[in-house]
């Protein structure tokens, strides 16, 4: 008698019924602007070591493709995949989902990419297939479990990552119903990435990691490999597996029509996503007073922030991304906090590193990762405070397409130059022949 698996089963369904879906303008245009950052922070990542390091042993295999590396040659599509996926990962600039499951953009786009040109795909099917991607992490790494996950030491983006990679994997290579099944089930039994990993390289290999795992896991199930269909469902399953105390799991989920795309999330700043509220507040300090004049900080964040982004005396630029208080002496000193601020000059700059040792970080309960507050009390005796409910790049307070450019071209200009303007428009248009 089959299993009864109701997640599983409506993520089988939802996948398979991809081709006859009709995607609304707002969808389309919300998965070319994540199709545009994915680009821009990919491209501004070319040099980054981790990005040259995974291209290299990538290309040592000799794979034979029609799949490019961004800015690199053609290969087989699950070296691309890896490529690009962690090329994507690699400043931590790249889109967050609100809802928990992490940075879904990064490997759902590389294996859509990689595949629609290995087997000759239209703008449309590529389309159809990164949503369904999305959709599916999105949807599967909500109801608090995508949270939970990183309390619990797991990098949620690594875990769905990988369902994302293989849902859209599935739709290009038109999987049916049975082999979507064992694709998922290959892709569960994948699941990894650990949150002590974050501030090296190894924290953008798991997106990487993620695309080619589960660009893998359809290519098997198309080849009649099976797995185990109910790791979504079984009481000895994922949810089980990873959060042991029972206190969340993947919960029955009613997937849309990509609606999920419109809870996706931007990033200004090239760092965690749980710094940015903080960096939002000192850019305002910032604009009332000195770094000079401060003569203590105070960062006031979520119980999130505090669990993976407080490194209290960063040594290294990636460990840099990780500290509420380096990414907010950023902003106290009148840097941006791009990529650019996340270097070794950078980090050993008195005035930052000054206003890192002024810093306390004050945990606030109940709060999510996107508010916090900065206050500072001054050599004079004043105190400033500033207070950011919703940090900038988020639904409700969302980076517009002026916003992207500002951010592509920031990204790509100092790589292609003259010709950043023509790819941001390509893009931006994709959905054209």
């Amino acid at each position: 008698m089959k299993s009864t698996t109701p997640i599983n089963d409506a993520a089988v369904n939802f996948i398979a019924a991809a081709p006859t879906r009709k995607l609304a303008p707002e969808v389309i245009d919300a998965a070319k602007m994540a199709l545009v950052d994915w680009f821009g922070v990919a491209i501004g990542a070319v040099n980054e070591p981790a990005a040259r390091a995974v291209r290299k042993v990538a290309q040592s295999w000799g794979p034979v493709g029609k799949a490019h590396m961004v800015l690199g040659p053609a290969v087989a599509p699950s070296a691309a995949a890896l490529a690009n996926g962690t090329m994507v990962h690699c400043m931590d600039f790249d889109d967050t989902h609100m809802d928990g499951a992490g940075h879904i953009s990064a490997p759902t786009w590389a294996v859509t990419l990689a595949l629609a040109e290995q087997h000759g795909k239209s703008e449309q099917q590529a389309l159809a297939a990164y949503v369904t991607g999305f959709e599916i992490s999105a949807r599967l790494g909500a109801s608090g479990i995508g949270r939970r996950l990183q309390y619990k030491g797991f990098h949620p983006s690594s875990v769905f990552g990988r369902f994302a990679a293989a849902a859209a994997a599935s739709v290009l290579l038109k999987l049916n119903r049975d082999q979507i099944a064992h694709a998922l089930g290959v892709a569960g039994t994948t699941v990894s990435g650990l949150n002590a990993s974050f501030g090296t390289m190894s924290k953008p290999f798991h997106l990487g990691k993620a695309a080619m795992d589960g660009l893998l896991a359809a290519d098997m199930a198309g080849e009649g490999f099976e797995a185990a269909t109910t790791l979504l469902d079984a009481e000895n399953g994922i949810s089980a597996a990873l959060v042991q105390d029972g206190s969340s799991k993947i919960e029955p989920t009613e997937f849309s029509d990509g609606l999920a795309l419109l809870r996706n999330a931007y990033k200004p700043y090239a760092c965690c996503k749980a710094t940015h509220a903080c960096v939002d507040a000192a850019r305002k300090i910032a604009q009332a007073v000195q770094p000079g004049l401060i003569q203590r900080i105070v960062l006031g964040a979520s119980p999130m922030t505090l669990a993976v982004a407080a490194k209290p005396n960063p040594q290294t630029p990636l460990e840099g991304k990780f500290s509420v208080a380096y990414c907010a002496a950023l902003g106290h000193a009148g840097y941006a906090a791009v990529e650019s601020d996340f270097s070794d000059t950078r980090l050993r700059d008195p005035q930052v590193r000054a206003l890192i040792g002024k810093s306390q970080i004050v945990e606030r309960p109940g709060t999510e990762l996107t508010e916090g507050y900065v206050e500072v009390e001054l050599t004079d005796g004043r105190t400033l405070r500033a207070d950011v409910p919703l940090a900038l790049g988020n639904p409700g307070n969302p980076m517009s397409w002026d916003g992207m450019w500002g951010k592509f071209s920031g990204l790509v200009t100092p790589v292609l130059g003259k010709e950043t303007r023509a790819l941001f428009e390509m893009l931006r248009g994709f959905e054209q022949p």
